[in-house]
């Protein structure tokens, strides 16, 4: 199996029925429910260079694409779908590094989430940076949240004012990111300074020693001469 994890195009619009298909199909078999999504909306995504597309050879295996809310505040990788056949071989998470990859690319400024009931996939956002969060934190966009009425457990969402659901909610805020990264920098930096001034230290031990030494010998060397 040669699978290859590409940026999706224009040239791509003729797999966009096969992926809504796979999309309905999976959603059924988890007894959950996704935003359905139209093959022209899916085209939309690929025309715009929003999306990703694995394919074996020419044969499509998975697909996730990028959606923005909140005038670009937030970002969603969204509709991640992979073949039955593909599964549990690594492709989901390449996928998903993929379009994470495009999505900071794009929008380097914009938090990525996500919301899932899959414990897979809130592995690997977990390892790309995401951090559970409340949906309190995820976007408030209305548009999004509709998305969620075809879902089966859309009831629980509404009675709990939006506050929970069995869906986990995931972000990516770049901004925690780079201030982690200068901590870690800075950690690095002072590791550094301390090494240094290790090893300075200890080469001065080592002088006083070596002086010492020379000074015992040049003291046994004067009573080796009074001796004789």
């Amino acid at each position: 199996m040669s699978v290859e994890v590409l940026f999706a195009t224009d040239k791509h619009v003729g797999y966009a029925e096969e992926i809504t298909i796979a999309m309905a199909v999976a959603a059924k078999e988890r007894g959950t429910g996704i935003a359905k999504r139209s093959p022209e909306y899916v085209m939309s995504k690929m025309t715009e260079g929003k999306a990703v597309i694995a394919l074996d050879n020419k044969k499509f295996a998975g697909f996730c694409y990028i959606e923005t809310w909140g005038h670009g505040k937030y970002v969603a990788n969204s509709g991640l779908i992979v073949l039955p056949e593909y599964r549990k071989s690594g492709l989901a998470r390449k996928i998903k590094e993929k379009i994470f990859e495009l999505s900071r690319t794009k929008f380097p400024e914009s938090k990525i989430f996500g919301i899932t009931t899959s414990l897979a996939v809130m592995k690997i956002n977990s390892e790309l940076g995401y951090k559970p969060v409340t949906f309190s934190e995820l976007t408030t966009d209305e548009t999004f949240w509709k998305g969620c009425q075809s879902c089966t457990n859309y009831d629980i969402l509404t009675r709990t004012n939006r506050s929970l659901c069995l869906c986990t909610g995931m972000i990516y805020d770049p901004e925690k990111e780079k201030a982690k990264s200068k901590n870690e920098r800075k950690s690095l930096a002072d590791r550094w300074t301390q090494f240094k001034e290790f090893m300075f230290s200890r080469k001065a031990k080592k002088q006083e020693l070596l002086k010492g030494e020379e000074k015992k010998e040049s003291s046994y060397d004067t009573n080796s001469v009074l001796v004789k």
